[in-house]
């Protein structure tokens, strides 16, 4: 889970993780915690989207305007964590256009929805699988696009939405269609700890945490510093990375053999080993960087019966990869 969540943040274009597990098992204290590691980033004052004053390809139309006049103006901030509700309607999440207003003035007046301020944060959906299967369909299209388009009688309008979506669930409460599935970049699942020596930890640490929230945070200062550098250095190698044809034939018989429809487990694995590559701080896909992501990418995809668990074959991954 955690590793999943670190590639992401390196790698937005993985296209986001779903979490499975059940109660209780701190999916949503992991995910809350991503945003914390991440360094601040530079936006355009006052714009809804938080646009990036350094890349005008991503901007929304006012600012890149902005851009082009050279009256553009940037502020520092920190990534944030924007929670979605399960009850949540197509208009809360896309934005809602004024359409009397577009006809009196021929103006177009746009309300931001969740993905307005998404963008270039972080989405979290918590037991996504109790969402309407259409605002899925809305969250991991835009996710796909990293851009929001909402149309109303013959009326558009469309603003960057590039953002990190994952999502939390419990199998127990039903699951999600394969189609949906397919969509998420990685997937991962997580159970209780029966180990009572590490089940006792995570007490105490609870009970230190509550005592004192700050002294805390302390004891593991240094540890974020190291693993908020390794990101940002991470981010930075990654377009030096390259796989090899052989890396790639290797990954194509994998998703052939696990039984994966379609194409996305075979780029959603191609970027992931990129990226763990460049988090392990070489420029070059190696072996093992296929085999640490081999479950996360394709678990989710493969063909299961009613009832089955989602679990790979390895000894047949394995042969496949000696």
């Amino acid at each position: 889970m955690k590793i999943a969540l670190i590639l992401n943040a390196i790698n937005p274009t993985i296209g986001g993780v779903l979490i499975r597990g059940e109660r209780g098992t701190a999916k949503s204290t992991a995910v809350r915690s991503l945003a914390t590691l991440l360094p601040e980033m530079d936006i355009v004052t006052g714009c809804p989207y938080g646009c990036n004053p350094n890349d005008p390809d991503t901007m929304c139309a006012d600012c890149r305007t902005k851009h082009e006049a050279g009256t553009i103006t940037s502020s520092k901030r920190k990534m944030r964590v924007v929670e979605l509700p399960v009850s949540s309607t197509e208009d809360k999440v896309v934005g809602t256009l004024d359409i009397g207003e577009a006809i009196k003035s021929g103006e177009k007046r746009f309300d931001p929805g969740v993905l307005a301020e998404a963008n270039r944060n972080i989405l979290y959906v918590d037991e996504v699988n109790l969402l309407n299967d259409h605002i899925v369909d809305v969250l991991l299209d835009a996710a796909a696009m990293g851009l929001n388009t909402v149309e109303r009688e013959g009326i558009s309008f469309s603003h960057p939405a590039n953002f990190i979506l994952i999502g939390t669930m419990n199998p127990e409460e039903g699951d999600l269609r394969p189609q949906l599935l397919d969509r998420f970049g990685l997937c991962v699942s997580i159970e209780g700890i029966d180990n009572p020596d590490v089940r006792l930890d995570i007490v105490k640490r609870k009970m230190e945490f509550d005592k004192n929230p700050d002294a805390f945070r302390k004891i593991f200062a240094t540890d974020d510093d190291e693993l908020r550098r390794r990101i940002v250095e991470a981010k930075a190698l990654l377009p030096d990375v390259r796989i090899s044809d052989d890396m790639l034939r290797r990954i194509v018989e994998i998703c052939i053999e696990a039984g994966v429809d379609g194409h996305r487990g075979d780029i959603a694995m191609m970027k992931v080993s990129s990226t763990l590559a460049a988090y392990r701080g070489r420029t070059e896909v190696k072996l093992e960087d296929l085999r640490d992501t081999a479950d996360m990418v394709l678990l989710h995809r493969m063909k299961k019966t009613p009832f089955s668990e989602m679990r790979l074959d390895r000894e047949k991954l394995d042969s496949l990869l000696s």
